[in-house]
């Protein structure tokens, strides 16, 4: 399995705002969630952003995670 790092995350982020669509949700599998928990800043802001685990956000946009162990995927509104 590749390795997952935010930098992945953001330039899908970039790729998803480049194409002017709204970021809605972010699919992440367990797995890769768990890797990218390892990055400082990424734990801050998700671990920050909310009390419950179930309602925890990066960047604003609400978390998902999947069963598929290596998903990592931005959902966008239907615009």
């Amino acid at each position: 399995m590749p390795t997952v790092d935010v930098n992945k995350l953001n330039t899908i982020f970039s790729d998803v705002i480049a194409r002017n669509k709204k970021p809605e949700k972010i699919l992440i599998g367990y797995k890769v969630y768990a890797e990218l928990m390892n990055d400082r800043s990424f734990f801050e802001e998700v671990v920050g952003s909310a009390m419950d685990p179930n309602k925890r956000t990066y960047k604003k946009i609400k978390i998902k995670i999947t069963q598929d162990d290596s998903q990592l995927e931005v959902k966008c509104s239907r615009e």
